[in-house]
């Protein structure tokens, strides 16, 4: 067990360093909506949005199949969620 985790620890460590240099979890080029486009013109925003996207994407490793699917329905619920906020810096403060 040990050996399993020392990896995927390490592999953790390393996403989060490097999620920390790179824009959001979308491309800011290519933002349309205003809730994207307020993640990309506030730092706090843009970093609280790789962290989910770095946590979600460990999760979905580890889920099994079945977990998979309601872990992406969660997800569209969020961004959803997150979409009615648009532009509204604290509302999207919120919604992470």
């Amino acid at each position: 067990m040990v050996t399993i985790l020392r990896p995927l620890l390490g592999g953790l460590l390393l996403v989060l360093a490097a999620g920390s240099a790179e824009a959001a979890s979308f491309s800011c080029e290519k933002a349309e909506s205003a809730d994207e486009k307020a993640i990309c013109a506030h730092l706090p925003l843009n970093d609280r949005d790789v962290e989910m996207a770095t946590r979600f994407e460990i999760l979905r490793a580890m889920l099994p199949m079945g977990g998979n699917a309601k872990l992406r329905e969660d997800q569209e619920a969020w961004l959803t969620e997150r979409r009615a906020c648009g532009a509204d810096v604290d509302c999207l403060k919120q919604s992470y």
